[in-house]
Parts: C-alpha cells; structure tokens; sequence
C-alpha cells in the first residue's frame, strides 16, 4: 500500500529538471556500467521439487500472463494462483483477468478463494475453475471448462532468478497458445514463481508491503518479451529487487545492463495517490541498447485503499532494439 507520500510527489520545478537532464545521465550510466549486470544469471533448479520442505508459514504464487492473437485482434489473458500455509490451515486463491482488443475487458469466472487439495503448498493444485497438467520447465496445461479456454505453453526456461532467506522468485518466457472458444490465439506467456517463507499474506496483514509495484508483461508482436518490474517495497526488495526484468528476442535471453524506468504522465487516483499511465523506458543489454515509449491504452481499476490502489492496464508501443522496430503490446500490473 502507498504512502501519503505518493500523493504529495506530484510533478515538481526538481522533477522537470531530472527529465531533463535524465538523457545525459544514462548515456554517462551506460559508458561507466557496460560490463556490469543488475542481477546474477539464472541458475539450475526446480522451484517445486517434490523434496523441498513444507514450512509451516509459506506464501507462494504462480502467474501467467500470455499475449496472442489472431485475425480479430490481441487477447491478453492473466492468471495468478496463490497458495498460503498458516499451521495446520491452508488458503488458496485466483486472481484472473481477460482483456479482447475489440470488447474490452471480459468478465471470466475464478477469481477468489478455493480450497487447496493436499498439504504441500508448493504444488499447484486443481481449482474447481482451474485445472493444471505439467509443469513449467516442461510445460503446461491449463484449462478452465467454465470460461471455455485452454493455455499451452512450451517449456519455459529460467531467464530471472533471484533467492533471499529461504525464499525464491524465478522467470521465464516461451511460446503458448490460448484456445478461447473457437479462437485459436498464438502468442507468448511470460511465467513468475515465487516463495517466500515465514510470511503468508493469505492469512495475515503486512502493512505497507506494496509501495509503487509496477510491473510489465510485453509482447514483441508474437516474436518475443519484454519484461520487467520497478517497486519500492523494503520487505520484497531483497527478494524480487527494486528495478529488474529481462529481454527475449526470437528464443535469446537478454539481461539487462543497464535499465532505466521514466513515469511521463499521470492520472489522478480516487484517493491521496496517482496512477501512472505512460513511461519512457531505456536500456542496454551485451548486444546494445534500446528504448519503448508505452502508453496504456485501456485501463482497469480493481480496488482502491483511499492510500493507494491495484489496477490493470493494457498498453502500446514501439521497442527501438538493434536498428529495429517492434510493435509491442502487452499487460501492466499497478499496485500503489
């Protein structure tokens, strides 16, 4: 949850004149920073191993977020699956989003709480909604009857992983298709695993455990992602990071080198605190830099706090990468 603070950091004389001196102090990052990375390379490993310890206070989660399309337009499907252990008690819940380039945001059945079947959390268990087969370094499953879909993805390769404390985020990207209906969507998903131990948001309140979470699930038109995350929560910095993500063109993984996340404009929120609704985003990885100007397109607001908010967007641009231009669409996540 944001602070107070949020809303009185509107655009300042100080703001305006960081823009404009922004463009100079990456070109002097980028000489000083191009051997260096933000976070170590991927490492080996199985994030539900069957032998792994069952903690009696875990949180864990499980998102997918894919971008296909086909003649009538993007569909952008996201679905996230928590699991908590408190004790002996043990919660479970979906968070589920459909969005259609021509009808908007659709209604889809499955968000909220269901009962987890067995007592091992790390496992992804079935939903009455949601039904899973596989898993995601061999691939997956994922079928709903009720809202008439079917996700498959193709094996998804470690591209981010970070480990804090006992807990462990990891990413990946690769090609899915959704069959919504009689649409047969081709595209890509964009996979996180996370756990954390000895905190279960489920079953407890943590105050002020999300500050300024923005996070980027992009499609390159079909041929890659772009993903990454800015927040400013102390409790998930050491675990998730500040500033991360990660760039994979035609099946090559690119951490970033140097990564730089500008908000250009705002919106006011129901509340003391703003949304965000364009970005200016700059980097270099080991094969050059590059830059997209997103702005959302469509915005979704789920819950407000007075104090802060959780909202989805959709947004749109142009990734400049290697003397190229990639038409980008994908899902913003916003939780201040």
């Amino acid at each position: 949850m944001a602070l107070l603070s949020i809303f009185l950091s509107k655009p300042s004389l100080h703001r305006i004149a960081s823009q404009a001196c922004s463009g100079f102090i990456f070109l002097l990052i980028v000489q000083l920073n191009l051997s260096l990375s933000i976070a170590s390379p991927p490492e080996e490993g199985s994030s539900q191993d069957e032998g792994n310890s069952n903690p009696s206070l875990v949180y864990v989660s499980d998102y997918y977020s894919f971008i296909g399309r086909d003649d009538q337009g993007y569909v952008a499907f996201a679905l996230d699956s928590n699991r908590g252990r408190d004790g002996e008690s043990f919660q479970a819940e979906h968070f589920v989003v459909l969005h259609d380039e021509r009808a908007g945001w659709v209604d889809i059945q499955g968000t909220g709480a269901y009962n987890h079947v067995g007592g091992n959390v790390l496992a992804l268990s079935d939903s009455p909604t949601f039904q899973f087969k596989g898993r995601p370094e061999f691939g997956v499953t994922i079928t709903s009857q009720s809202n008439e879909l079917t996700l498959t993805t193709s094996s998804i390769v470690k591209s981010l992983y970070r480990t804090d404390n006992g807990g462990e985020m990891w990413m990946g990207s690769a090609p899915a298709t959704l069959q919504w209906g009689d649409r047969t969507l081709k595209g890509r998903v964009i996979y996180e695993y996370l756990m954390i131990p000895e905190f279960n948001r489920l079953s407890r309140t943590y105050w002020g455990l999300w500050k300024e979470y923005q996070g980027f699930y992009l499609s390159l038109n079909g041929g890659g992602d772009l993903y990454l995350h800015h927040q400013r929560s102390e409790k998930l910095t050491p675990l998730i990071g500040e500033l991360d993500g990660f760039l994979n063109i035609e099946e090559k993984v690119e951490r970033f080198q140097v990564l730089q996340l500008t908000p250009l404009k705002f919106s006011q929120a129901l509340g003391l605190y703003q949304w965000p609704m364009e970005w200016g985003l700059r980097w270099v990885t080991s094969s050059g830099g590059g830059e997209v100007h997103l702005k959302v397109s469509e915005f979704h607001r789920i819950s407000n706090w007075v104090l802060g908010g959780f909202a989805m967007g959709i947004v749109q641009g142009n990734v400049t990468y290697q003397g190229q231009t990639f038409p980008v669409y994908g899902v913003v996540e916003l939780i201040m």
